[in-house]
């Protein structure tokens, strides 16, 4: 054994074993329980980061602890291969998507290897390689012949420079993200899969979900938005058509004064022609987002299209506006409104000077009107009957309810809608009615009237999988002017992307090409073209974990999955919460009800491990912007609390500003290479740091200072196995004959030996469990005894120190394990420490001594002490004996195990 810890050395040593044994490829064993641990795939950027090494390491540690604890544990890994930053990188650098993403993924797996984690590469795929997304085209076809699978218009950003659709975050200021154009709304054929059809199951099994975070369930049934609401039909003046709504405030709908319908509404695209303003309204709306986000925060703004609806209750005219704040691919496209109880509402009225009126009032202003109305019924009939209620209401003011009511109107007029649930007013009928009563009467009167019915509606839209890009998995359609679309058969499939192509980045290879487009359909024989579109690569996401666990299967999967299926543990940041996660859990739907699967959902567990954050430094440039500079290249001044109090560039020794501590990103170049660390630390220590610095829910600061503990912590660790090993081998342990400071020593170890099995296996604290693990080393380090059975108990300590650090510091752990006198072998084979429950029996315990609320001395008791001996010892005890001189005693209360607390005056 090196006398020195030398991370290099070790590390080689470990991963050429590790990989020359195969020793992480698994296979089904009934004979063991089962756990799949799977992080989130990467995608081939070419370069791991920190957030990778963070969200890996918590995967590999959980792995290699319920490997130590009997399972077999399958742990894969893949790359999420297909997208935009590919194409993007291609333009950059002037190659192919291809070439380019295939030397990204050699260069990300030989930076896995150096961290040392526990993968099964035999299950390596990258989801645009054709034997992986053939069977997503197969999938594809099974549920387009099922009926899942539709085509229609939708209306989209379009790039009309860079001729694609983009995302929502990909327009800035109603531009292009990267030509800079001004972006259209045009409506396109994409593809949807029916992911609405689930939409109540999604709901519903998020209870079934306790291993996940409640945080991400709320996220999901959020934006699941189940609503029970009316659909209300408002018929057309001088026509047999209507407008449809749905609502879930039909209490408010004597409160429609008018409707508002997308600029794109048939409605309004109709009243346009000869109209000069709304015309350009229209064409106005069709640049700019289409973000419900972008929506809320914009100028609320619209035009009348001189048409005219009918209330179906009232039958009052009801004037219909186009407005920029709807949206044709949400709901009807059609939304009644109620300025006086909806904020948005209120604004566009009052920008308008449209009718704003007050069907609902709050519980203790309805009560006031209805008292004064009754007043003014007992005692002012007459004067009611020539008035009117609203006036006999005015003349005879029966005082602060009246002034009650009217402020309360005038308060919403003025300052904002009553959005509240209250009591119906000025609604005829239905005047004092609550919500409920309100919903149900007027559903009631609607569905009568053919008006309207109740509905379930969910705020989830189907899923759009079609992208107008080139570097993704080509959709398995073809459209024949006879046939109409029509899949490629099975046979046929899969339809290859060529890879070997010239990119612009313009238009897609595959759209510019058109004898990759010509083909003939496979119903008549006729002529035919291919779809162009490839799928949004969510769609390669959402079944990865699957096909995993059937590699070389002619199928998605076989029967391998349901051994192996659900996940048992699934890690990944939060921002995922929504898309992926619910399009993951649906897809396993899919799956279950092809009869792939047997289970309902993918994954029992989720940890959504926090943000990795440093210290950002930076320069002002002369046009007001800021030069990010990297934390490598600066010399950091720290105090003694390790906070920076200056900074300076390295190159030309002249300070820089030090900025706030932010996620660590490109844009404020506050990335710490992994590659750096491992080379000047190892991977062990990085590992350490990573998991030793904050919980795994929470953000990691990064800090190189932390980095470097950790790296005199194992040297601390290497040391002493070293002087232990150089004294020679240790005999035997006899437990019976230990002294009291060898029991104490051994009730530590075995207490920390049960504090870090709990904290790996079910509170996933890492840090303290190290923390646990240094504090033992600390209590070994004092712990001087070379007789016999001190050596021993020294071997089992370290022993078990070593077994312990394993999941998380594999590498020393291998070398260490066979310095203690044991061969080349896989730790993770061992059985992870468990304690002896004889070493937890304490001969004595210490209780602290209080009086009146503050400690005055403690006092040594055996563990079954009385309560009247432990009184009696308290009050004998010399330090408490001298403060209660003078005093006397009113109470002593004795808690067991733990305290002893004197109450005297």
């Amino acid at each position: 054994m090196q006398d020195t810890y030398d991370p290099n050395a070790v590390e080689t040593a470990a991963q050429h074993y590790w990989q020359t044994t195969r020793a992480f490829e698994v296979t089904e064993d009934p004979s063991k329980p089962k756990f799949f641990c799977l992080s989130m795939l990467p995608y081939p950027s070419g370069a791991l980061h920190m957030g990778h090494v963070r969200n890996y390491t918590i995967g590999d540690v959980i792995s290699r602890y319920k490997r130590m604890t009997g399972h077999n544990v399958l742990q894969p890994m893949g790359w999420d291969a297909f997208g935009l930053p590919a194409e993007n990188a291609a333009i950059k650098n002037n190659t192919a998507p291809a070439r380019w993403t295939y030397a990204n993924i050699e260069q990300m797996r030989a930076q896995f290897a150096t961290l040392g984690y526990a993968l099964d590469w035999s299950r390596e795929f990258a989801t645009c390689k054709p034997e992986y997304y053939e069977h997503e085209q197969r999938m594809f076809v099974r549920l387009f012949e099922k009926g899942l699978v539709y085509r229609r218009n939708s209306i989209v950003n379009w790039d009309p420079v860079d001729q694609t659709v983009l995302a929502n975050e990909q327009v800035i200021d109603g531009r292009g993200w990267r030509s800079g154009a001004l972006v259209e709304k045009r409506e396109i054929p994409q593809w949807f899969l029916r992911i609405t059809a689930y939409a109540q199951e999604l709901l519903d099994e998020l209870d079934n979900l306790p291993g996940w975070p409640d945080a991400v369930k709320t996220m999901q049934r959020n934006w699941i938005g189940r609503s029970e609401g009316l659909e209300i039909a408002f018929r057309l003046e001088d026509s047999d058509d209507s407008v449809h709504v749905f609502t879930t405030r039909p209490d408010t709908l004597m409160g429609v004064t008018f409707l508002s319908v997308a600029a794109e509404h048939p409605i309004a695209l109709a009243a346009s022609e000869g109209y000069d303003a709304l015309r350009d309204f229209i064409a106005e709306c069709r640049r700019g987002g289409t973000a419900e986000a972008d929506l809320e925060t914009q100028e609320k703004r619209g035009v009348f299209t001189g048409r005219y609806a009918i209330h179906p209750i009232t039958g009052e005219r009801v004037p219909i506006w186009a407005a920029n704040f709807v949206l044709m691919g949400y709901g009807t496209g059609a939304v009644m409104a109620v300025p006086g109880h909806d904020q948005r509402d209120w604004e566009f009225a009052q920008k308008y000077e449209l009718p704003i009126r007050m069907v609902i009032l709050s519980a203790d202003a309805a009560e006031g009107l209805r008292e004064v109305r009754h007043d003014v019924r007992t005692h002012a009939d007459p004067m009611q009957a020539a008035l009117g209620e609203r006036d006999a209401l005015d003349v005879y003011d029966t005082g602060e309810a009246v002034r009650e009511v009217e402020e309360f109107e005038r308060r919403v007029m003025e300052e904002g809608a009553y959005t509240e649930h209250g009591i119906l007013v000025n609604s005829g009928a239905f005047d004092g009615l609550d919500f409920r009563a309100a919903f149900d009467a007027i559903a009631t009167q609607l569905e009568a009237q053919n008006a309207g019915q109740r509905r379930v509606n969910f705020r989830l839209r189907d899923w759009g999988v079609s992208r107008q890009r080139y570097w993704g998995c080509p959709i398995p359609m073809v459209f024949c002017t006879a046939c109409g679309d029509v899949a490629v058969p099975a046979e046929q499939l899969p339809v290859r992307l060529p890879e070997d192509v010239a990119f612009s980045g313009v238009v897609s290879p595959i759209k510019a090409d058109p004898e990759w487009r010509k083909t003939t359909c496979p119903k008549c024989g006729g002529p035919a073209e291919r779809e162009t579109d490839t799928f949004d690569t969510f769609m390669e996401s959402s079944w990865y974990y699957a096909r995993y666990t059937s590699p070389g299967a002619s199928d998605m999967v076989d029967a391998r999955a349901n051994y192996w299926l659900p996940v048992d543990q699934y890690i990944g940041g939060i921002e995922h919460a929504i898309l992926h996660l619910l399009y993951f859990r649906f897809y396993h739907k899919l799956l279950r009800d092809a009869g792939l699967v047997h289970t309902d959902e993918p994954a029992t567990n989720l940890l959504c491990q926090g943000m990795v954050i440093a210290e950002t430094f930076y320069r002002d440039n002369a046009d007001g912007s800021k030069d990010w500079i990297n934390p490598a290249d600066v010399a950091i001044e720290r105090d003694e609390r390790a906070r920076v109090i200056g900074a300076r560039l390295i190159a030309d020794d002249a300070p820089v500003h030090i900025g706030a501590t932010e996620k660590m990103s490109k844009s404020k170049n506050n990335g710490v290479d992994p590659r750096v660390m491992v080379e000047k630390f190892g991977a062990d220590t990085v590992r350490l740091f990573s998991m030793f610095a904050a919980p795994p829910e929470q953000s990691l600061e990064w800090n190189e200072a932390g980095v470097e503990g950790m790296a005199r912590f194992l040297r601390r660790v290497w040391a002493q196995v070293h002087r232990h090993v150089a004294d020679g081998a240790a005999p035997a342990l006899d437990v019976s004959s230990l002294t009291p400071s060898q029991k104490t020593l051994r009730r530590q170890l075995h207490e920390t030996i049960q504090k870090v099995g709990d904290d790996y296996g079910r509170r996933h604290s890492f840090n303290t469990a190290i923390a646990a693990v240094m504090e033992l080393l600390n209590h070994l380090a004092k712990f001087d005894d070379a007789t016999p059975n001190g050596r021993a108990l020294r071997q089992e300590a370290l022993v078990a120190v070593v077994l312990l650090l394993n999941p998380i510091t594999p590498h020393v752990s291998h070398a260490l394990w066979q310095a203690l006198g044991h061969g080349e072998t896989l730790i993770d084979d061992l059985p992870f420490p468990t304690p002896d429950p004889a070493a937890l029996v304490r001969d004595a315990v210490t209780l602290a001594v209080q009086v009146n609320g503050k400690l005055r001395g403690t006092i040594e008791v055996a563990p079954t002490v009385s309560k009247d001996e432990a009184q009696a010892l308290a009050l004998a005890e010399p330090g408490v004996a001298r403060f209660l001189d003078g005093m006397t005693v009113n109470k002593v209360i004795v808690v067991p195990g733990k305290i002893v607390n004197i109450v005297a005056s």
